[in-house]
């Protein structure tokens, strides 16, 4: 039997969203994923063709239609439901989950909670100075990753976006640019053979950003606090950021990571600006999770806000700490948890797990997740991109559709939710 081909698929492995691949499908089965990168091979190869729908009540199967009645007996006796994850989901799915919460008078947080949160907090103090992937693709002749590791964790990011395609003001690519890597750690793409390498010392991003910008403004003091770099390397990064015809800083956990990542972004963003009074110069996050930019986005479109969002009062609030799923949980503060997707739940506190094993949990999981210890109810939900279509966010809030690459019976998350919904 010949293999099925579908060409520009697009992966959600990472915020990327890579949307050329070639899949050939045989019998059910991914058989190969051309183009693709050292995660989508994984992602893809491991993928199937479901056979029937999965949904448990404390570990029994039932009919979907059981479940979904399981699932709003708990939310309609509940008092302060929570609706956590959606950074594996898909718009379809993302406004169902804050339909619901809005019903139930819900909290609603996404795994930006427990990522980026930091950077979207700066952002609100300071702005932004940023543009799509496609503008630094194709004039961006300074590229700088500032705490983080791309080539691990986005191994195709500098072969699309910033390294090595041609561009309108890069024709000749990787030779019209220039890397710069920064962090306190060598890793995987500080050892790219045209990459230059500051290795500052770990906790001093916030003093080498505020030293770069005083050196924009002229205040050159080399008694500044010790980061760990020369002061003369600091200098000469100054004046080839400001003499750059177009520049983007990426940058990671390891700049926005606890407990003072909000100003370690804070000051990037404002030296982004300073910058742009010489030249042209963006930042960028990089974001990990495949749609965790389209789960703020839609919060966003819905609430005004991006994430840990409380309508208890029939009205949005917002307060991340107070709001945000691991500090509610931690608190006891949820009676319901309603988990879009299981990401990231490991890396809560132990009291805050602790308390989501001790209350009624409904997970809607893809087919090939690993799954938290306890659900209540459970079902097993399509996959967006492979089961079923969809769209996602890239990290640079550029929509992507989704196309299915193999038949699933399955229901997708936002099909549960629209069930549950109208259950209640």
């Amino acid at each position: 039997m010949s293999d099925t081909v579908i060409t520009d698929v697009a992966c959600t492995v990472c915020a990327c969203v890579c949307d050329d691949l070639t899949i050939r499908v045989r019998d059910g089965q991914i058989v190969g994923a051309e183009r693709g990168c050292k995660l989508t091979d994984e992602w893809f190869r491991g993928a199937w063709k479901p056979t029937a729908s999965a949904v448990q009540v404390r570990g029994e199967g039932v009919a979907f239609e059981t479940g979904v009645q399981a699932a709003a007996e708990i939310l309609r006796t509940a008092k302060a439901p929570l609706i956590y994850g959606l950074s594996k989901s898909s718009t379809e799915g993302q406004r169902a989950a804050v339909a619901l919460a809005d019903r139930l008078g819900a909290i609603i947080d996404t795994t930006a909670s427990e990522g980026h949160a930091p950077s979207i907090l700066a952002m609100q103090q300071s702005g932004e100075s940023t543009c799509s992937l496609g503008e630094i693709r194709n004039r961006a002749d300074l590229v700088i990753y500032w705490g983080c590791d791309p080539l691990k964790t986005h191994p195709r990011h500098l072969e699309r976006y910033s390294m090595d395609p041609t561009g309108l003001m890069v024709p000749n690519g990787a030779r019209d640019r220039s890397l710069i890597v920064i962090d306190s750690h060598p890793n995987e793409t500080t050892a790219r053979a045209d990459a230059e390498f500051l290795q500052i010392r770990e906790g001093s991003d916030f003093d080498a950003l505020w030293a770069l910008r005083g050196l924009l403004k002229g205040v050159d003091d080399s008694r500044n606090p010790d980061v760990g770099l020369p002061w003369n390397a600091l200098r000469t990064l100054a004046h080839r950021m400001k003499s750059c015809r177009c520049g983007v800083i990426f940058f990671g956990y390891g700049v926005a990571r606890a407990p003072l990542g909000h100003r370690n972004v804070e000051a990037l963003l404002r030296l982004v600006i300073d910058l742009n009074q010489f030249t042209r110069f963006h930042a960028r996050r990089l974001r990990v999770v495949g749609d965790v930019s389209g789960a703020d986005s839609v919060l966003c479109w819905q609430t005004g806000y991006p994430f840990s969002v409380n309508l208890s009062r029939g009205f949005p609030r917002y307060n991340p700490g107070e709001y945000s799923a691991a500090d509610v949980l931690e608190n006891r503060e949820a009676d319901a948890l309603v988990l879009v997707g299981s990401s990231r739940v490991n890396s809560f506190p132990e009291a805050a797990r602790a308390h989501m094993e001790s209350i009624p949990v409904i997970l809607l999981e893809g087919v090939r997740a690993d799954r938290p210890p306890v659900a209540t109810v459970l079902f097993t939900t399509a996959t967006y991109g492979i089961h079923r279509p969809g769209t996602a966010y890239r990290m640079d809030e550029t929509p992507i559709r989704l196309r299915p690459v193999l038949e699933a019976e399955l229901p997708t998350d936002g099909d549960v939710l629209r069930a549950i919904h109208a259950a209640l």
